[in-house]
């Protein structure tokens, strides 16, 4: 088969993104173009992401970006074997902004159009840039995400535990908010705590210990704002202390998974611990499951951080992959605000993202 060149459109939360890659699975491929526009500072007096805000940049601002990628890549339409675009989850009227315009797009070109999961789209990732073969663990964490599933092969997803209230992202985010941090809080969290005391303030860690893989977060985020309601903090150490604690969680149920995936997959003499989402770009995080994964002979592989954040390009791959597998869907297809990766009907948590201000 020869390579196939996808442009893939990314419109589920708030950032608008066009991308054209090119190969042939496992990968890795080539990224021709990857345009992102990030509508941070449209939502940062809000503190979280307004959904009306949301869709209508990605209205004004779509098309223009898909006539930057395509010109960036070097190529036409004309060019492109088939249009991917994320059906969900997300914010739903983001993702109809995104989807209605990939299939004007496949109807006016007479291009196949390749529905994607938003979720896959971070799973693949590590097979565009690493061509990581399956099967693999994989540690989905972001703003709206918090899960932990095997991930078998194309479509094929085995979920082992997602969190039980808030993901891990938005444990960062209003961690931030409530610490007075300027949004997106992640980052700025992460920032303050390089430079403070870990074990400066007692916090706790939920399900720490106990047996099974899902997650929680709530109790963290609520023990910090007790915290700064009933003292005054240093904002460097409570961070830190926030980060350290969900690091331990992080692991806890990561190590959980590692030991289950062995007994599903025991003949995979060294697999990947895949760890995706915009949390994956958190370095203190990525360095902790670096050596877990070590620890139980598992390989780690995390994409570099713009591609763990919300892009096209990961969406033109997973696109890719399912046409390569001869998939594509009718211009019917509808968008989902809820979508989980795993068919076998749990749906806890499985994938509506949230308005955050």
């Amino acid at each position: 088969m020869n390579n196939l060149t996808i442009l893939g459109l990314e419109t589920s939360c708030d950032e608008t993104a066009a991308a054209v890659v090119r190969g042939l699975p496992p990968g890795p491929g080539q990224i021709l173009s990857n345009v992102v526009f990030s509508q941070t500072e449209a939502h940062a007096p809000y503190g979280g992401v307004v959904p009306e805000i949301a869709s209508r940049a990605h209205l004004e601002i779509l098309d223009g970006l898909i006539e930057r990628a395509l010109g960036d890549a070097g190529i036409s339409l004309d060019e492109i074997d088939a249009i991917a675009a994320t059906a969900g989850p997300g914010l739903i009227g983001g993702v109809m902004v995104g989807l209605t315009t990939a299939k004007a797009l496949a109807l006016a070109s007479g291009k196949p159009l390749i529905a994607v999961n938003h979720l896959a789209g971070h799973a693949l990732t590590a097979r565009l840039t690493d061509g990581v073969d399956f099967p693999f663990l994989l540690l989905l964490v972001s703003g709206g995400h918090c899960q932990l599933l095997a991930a078998a092969d194309v479509g094929k997803y085995r979920l082992y535990g997602t969190t039980m209230d808030d993901a891990v992202g938005e444990a960062f985010d209003k961690t931030a908010k409530i610490l007075g941090l300027p949004y997106p809080g992640g980052p700025n969290v992460e920032s303050h705590a390089a430079r403070g005391n870990p074990r400066a303030y007692a916090l706790p860690r939920p399900l720490l210990g106990r047996a099974g893989m899902d997650f929680s977060f709530s109790g963290l985020k609520t023990a910090v704002r007790q915290l700064v309601t009933q003292n005054q903090v240093n904002i460097d150490d409570a961070c830190a202390s926030f980060q350290a604690a969900a690091i331990d969680i992080l692991r806890d149920r990561t190590a959980h998974a590692l030991a289950r995936f062995r007994e599903d997959f025991p003949d995979t003499p060294r697999p990947a611990l895949v760890v995706a989402g915009g949390v994956a770009a958190n370095a203190a995080i990525g360095s902790a499951l670096a050596k877990l994964a070590d620890q139980h002979g598992f390989e780690i592989r995390v994409p570099p951080p713009r591609y763990c954040t919300d892009n096209a390009a990961m969406i033109a791959w997973a696109g890719l992959e399912r046409f390569a597998l001869g998939e594509r869907d009718p211009l019917d297809v509808s968008p989902k605000a809820r979508w989980p990766l795993d068919a076998s009907g749990d749906n806890r948590h499985s994938g509506e993202r949230q308005q955050s201000a």
